[in-house]
């Protein structure tokens, strides 16, 4: 596939997504997605985040936790 912004050849990847659920920030591994070789622009397929909304409506194990600094710019 070709990249939308740049136009450069995408490959597939395993990469670490940020996913808000439920008003909660959830980083999830190992997600496919195609991943743009001059940019770095990702883009997900639906039935992907469709699986990672299932996955966490019901009991996941949880890998760790970390904390977020929140920081505006006003």
């Amino acid at each position: 596939m070709n990249c939308e912004l740049c136009k450069g050849k995408t490959v597939k990847r395993k990469v670490r997504k940020q996913h808000w659920f439920q008003g909660k920030l959830y980083l999830i591994e190992n997600v496919e997605a195609e991943v743009c070789q001059e940019c770095g622009e990702r883009y997900f397929h639906a039935k992907t985040l469709d699986v990672i909304d299932h996955l966490l409506e019901g009991k996941h194990e949880v890998k760790e936790s970390i904390q977020v600094e929140v920081v505006s710019l006003n």
